[in-house]
C-alpha cells in the first residue's frame, strides 16, 4: 500500500516524464535515419532506372494509411498527415539530388 509520502514530488515526475520524453525523441531520430537510408536506396533505384523521384499514387495511399493509423492511436490525423507531408517533401528533395548526380556522372 502506497502512502502519502512514498508518491514522487511534483519535481521528480516532471523529471521522469522528461526523461521518457527525451528517450522517445532518440528512438524517433533514430528512426527517421532509419527511414532516410532506405529512402535514399530508393532514390538510387529510380535514379539508376529512370524513374520519377515523385509517386504521387502512393503518397496518397501512405498519407491516407498513416491518417488511419494516427486515428487508431488517439494522435490527431491532420498532425500526422502535416508531419508525413514534410517528410515526403524531403524525401521527393533528395531523389531529385540523386536523380541530377546520377545524369550528371553518366555525361561525364
Amino acid at each position: 500500500m502506497q502512502t502519502v509520502t512514498d508518491q514522487p514530488t511534483p519535481t521528480d515526475a516532471l523529471l521522469d516524464l522528461r526523461r521518457s520524453i527525451d528517450n522517445i525523441d532518440a528512438a524517433l531520430v533514430a528512426m527517421l535515419a532509419e527511414r532516410f537510408r532506405c529512402t535514399k536506396a530508393v532514390g538510387a533505384l529510380k535514379a539508376r532506372y529512370g524513374m520519377p523521384p515523385a509517386d504521387p499514387a502512393r503518397e496518397a495511399r501512405q498519407i491516407t494509411r498513416l491518417r488511419t493509423l494516427a486515428e487508431e492511436a488517439h494522435l490527431d490525423p491532420d498532425f500526422a498527415e502535416k508531419f508525413l507531408n514534410f517528410i515526403i517533401h524531403e524525401v521527393i528533395r533528395h531523389h531529385e539530388a540523386i536523380a541530377k548526380q546520377s545524369s550528371e556522372s553518366t555525361t561525364k
